[in-house]
C-alpha cells in the first residue's frame, strides 16, 4: 500500500497536503461486503496511530504553506459563494489539508480536536460530489453517520444550507424525533442524509431508505460510535454501501477502538491529523479547584453567576437535573441536557444555552458530544469525567475556532486521595 500526506498543525490558515510518506497507514485494503477476513490484534500503538502521531508531531515548516481560501482548494463557485456568504472566508488547517484528497475521490483518515473544523473538512467535498447526481426516493448518494442525535442536527444545520446552494437535499434522520416525517422527507427524495445508526436502520428494516447507490460515506466520531457500542451496527450499514464507495473517517481521537473498522474499510487512506485540543491549545486555562463536598453546589452557584456563557458537567442523567435546579433556585438561568429527555426538550435547552437565554448548561459525558457551541469561555468539571478522552472532549467545548478559554476541574479531598493511591 503507498504511502499518502501526513500533515499537522493547530493554527488556521494552513494550506496545501503537505509531505508525503512518514505519517502514512499501511494497513490492509478495503473488505467487500460478506468478506471473513479480520485483521491481526493491534499491538500496544498501531501503526494506526504511529501514523496519526507522526502526522500531528511534523513540524509546522515541513507541512504548512501560505494560507488558502476555500476558492483555491478546487470547491465550485456557488458554494464558495455561499461559504462568503456565511462569513466563511479561510479555511482551517485539517479542511484545507484534507480536502483536495476528499475531491480527488481518495479514502480520507482525519484526526483534529473539537473545534478544528471537521464538519466542513468533510462536508464541503461530499457536495461537491454529490452535484448533478439523480435524485431518486429514498435512495441517498451520500450518506454521514454520526453517534448522537444533536450531531446529527448540527452537523445537517451546518450542510443543510450549503447543499442548497448547491440544488442538493439534505435530511438528518435519528431517534426521538417523528419518523413518519422522516419517511416523507425520504419519499421526496433527499440528496445527503444524516443519520444515526439505530433510526438508519430502523428505516432500511421498513423499507423506507436503501444505500446501494451511496457514492461518499462519512463516519464522524467513530470513536465515540465505539464507546457506545454502534460498531455493529455501523459495520452492518456499511456492507449495504457497495465496496467501492469512498469513505471519510474524522474524528477528535482515534484509538484502537477504531483500529478494525479503519483496516477493514478504508482503502490506502490519506491521512491528516492536527493535535489534540488539550495538547497543543495555548489559549485554553486548565485550572483544579480543591473543594469540599458539600461546598461544591455554592461554589457551582458563584461561578455560574458571572457573566458569560459557562457548561458544566457530571458523571449521571440525574446530577444533570439536581445541579440545573439547585442553580435555578439561587437565581441562574440553567438548563439541562442527557439521554433522558425528550428530542424536544434536549434541542430547547441546547438552542437556550446558543442564544443566551440560558447562560449555563448541564450536560453529561454522552451528551458533550454533540454540544457544538462557539463561546463557551468556561468548562467546569463538576464531576471528574472517567478517562482521558472524556477530559478532552468535554474540555474541547470552550477554545473553539481559536478562541481562549478556561477549563476548570472541582475536586474533592476524597477524589484527591483516591488519585494519590
Amino acid at each position: 500500500m503507498s504511502p499518502r500526506s501526513a500533515s499537522s498543525s493547530s493554527s488556521r490558515g494552513s494550506s496545501s497536503a503537505g509531505r508525503s510518506g512518514s505519517g502514512a497507514y499501511r494497513g490492509g485494503s478495503r473488505r467487500t461486503s460478506g468478506s471473513s477476513s479480520r485483521p491481526s490484534a493491534a499491538p500496544v500503538k498501531s501503526d494506526l496511530e504511529l501514523a496519526l502521531d507522526a502526522a500531528a508531531d511534523a513540524p509546522a515548516a515541513e507541512v504548512d504553506a501560505p494560507a488558502a481560501s476555500f476558492a483555491s482548494l478546487g470547491l465550485p463557485e456557488r458554494l464558495v459563494t455561499a461559504l462568503a456568504r456565511r462569513d466563511l472566508h479561510a479555511p482551517f488547517a485539517i479542511q484545507t489539508r484534507s480536502i483536495p484528497d476528499a475531491l480527488a475521490g481518495r479514502d480520507v483518515l482525519g484526526r483534529g480536536a473539537t473545534g478544528s473544523g471537521k464538519t466542513l473538512a468533510f462536508g464541503l467535498p461530499l457536495l461537491t460530489r454529490l452535484v448533478g447526481g439523480e435524485r431518486l426516493r429514498g435512495m441517498p448518494r451520500g450518506l454521514v453517520l454520526v453517534p448522537t442525535r444533536e450531531l446529527a442536527q448540527q452537523v445537517h444545520d451546518a450542510l443543510a444550507p450549503l447543499g442548497q446552494a448547491l440544488d442538493l437535499k439534505v435530511s438528518a434522520v435519528y431517534g426521538g424525533a417523528s419518523m413518519g416525517r422522516q419517511i416523507d422527507q425520504l419519499r421526496r427524495g433527499i440528496d445527503l442524509v444524516v443519520a444515526t445508526p439505530g433510526r438508519l436502520q430502523d428505516l432500511i428494516d421498513q423499507r423506507e431508505c436503501s444505500l446501494e447507490r451511496v457514492e461518499v460515506t462519512v463516519l464522524d466520531e467513530a470513536d465515540h460510535m465505539a464507546d457506545l457500542g454502534f460498531m455493529p451496527a455501523v459495520t452492518a450499514l456499511l456492507d449495504m454501501t457497495a465496496p467501492t464507495t469512498q469513505r471519510l473517517l474524522f474524528s477528535a481521537t482515534l484509538d484502537r477502538g477504531v483500529d478494525k473498522l479503519v483496516r477493514s474499510y478504508l482503502k490506502e487512506p490519506a491521512i491528516h491529523a492536527v493535535a489534540t485540543a488539550v495538547s497543543t491549545v495555548t489559549t485554553m486555562d486548565h485550572r483544579v479547584y480543591a473543594v469540599q463536598h458539600d461546598a461544591k453546589v455554592d461554589i457551582a452557584a458563584e461561578i455560574a453567576a458571572r457573566p458569560g456563557r459557562t457548561l458544566f458537567f457530571v458523571r449521571t442523567k440525574h446530577g444533570a437535573d439536581r445541579l440545573a435546579l439547585q442553580l435555578r433556585k439561587v437565581g441562574v438561568e440553567a438548563g439541562a441536557i442527557h439521554g433522558n429527555l425528550t428530542q424536544h426538550a434536549r434541542k430547547r435547552a441546547l438552542e437556550n444555552f446558543t442564544t443566551g437565554h440560558a447562560r449555563v448548561l448541564v450536560a453529561t459525558d454522552v451528551a458533550a458530544r454533540g454540544i457544538h457551541v462557539d463561546d463557551v469561555d468556561l468548562v467546569v468539571h463538576y464531576d471528574p469525567p472517567a478517562d482521558h478522552k472524556d477530559y478532552l472532549h468535554r474540555s474541547g467545548r470552550t477554545a473553539r475556532a481559536g478562541a481562549s478559554g478556561t477549563v476548570l476541574s472541582f475536586i474533592t479531598s476524597d477524589q484527591a486521595r483516591e488519585h494519590q493511591r
